[in-house]
């Protein structure tokens, strides 16, 4: 498989089914700021982490091919075959996020992103599935997305600020809360 194409060296690039949209167009923002997440989670998978949350990442990365994979498919065609997302990724999801927090200290404040590099690289990529899940329902007030896209970033993002939280707890990192000046 040649990598350049040259199809898109006037500003245009193809959707699953052939339509032509240009590089800037909403859905295009959308697939590629989720593909840039799945690249931060696996900057994360690249740590030393437990085993448990390695998988869970290679889940999570997997379940962002599917979604990017529905996102760069033209609305309507049916003759494109695409995995799905399902409800119970997002029920994977909260499980995980359920079993991390059955050991953390309880949130009495905001805290401040950082204290590892493991931890930022995490609160990194929550702020990148934000922004993925704002482009995703711009996308959806243009056009027909299935409401599992932007639910899956929803959850998603709440899984990477706990997961942030329990590697700060694994590697004794510190965790400085907000104390806003007033």
């Amino acid at each position: 498989m040649k990598i350049y194409t040259k199809t898109g060296d006037k500003g245009q690039t193809s959707l699953f089914g052939g339509k032509r949209v240009s590089k800037h167009d909403i859905r295009i923002e959308a697939y590629g700021t989720v593909d840039e997440l799945n690249s931060y989670i696996g900057l994360i998978r690249d740590q030393k982490i437990d085993q448990n949350s390695y998988e869970a990442l290679i889940e999570i990365q997997d379940r962002l091919f599917t979604l990017g994979s529905i996102l760069a498919t033209e609305p309507g065609n049916a003759k494109v075959k695409v995995p799905q997302l399902y409800e119970e990724d997002i029920t994977f999801l909260e499980k995980e996020i359920d079993k991390m927090n059955e050991t953390l200290p309880e949130m009495r404040s905001f805290v401040l992103p950082g204290g590892h590099q493991t931890v930022s690289f995490c609160h990194i990529s929550r702020c990148v599935c934000r922004r993925a899940e704002r482009l995703v329902i711009h996308l959806a007030e243009k056009d027909n997305v299935n409401e599992l896209t932007f639910k899956y970033l929803n959850r998603l993002s709440d899984y990477l600020f706990v997961l942030a939280r329990k590697f700060t707890q694994d590697l004794s990192a510190n965790e400085i809360e907000w104390k806003p000046r007033m």
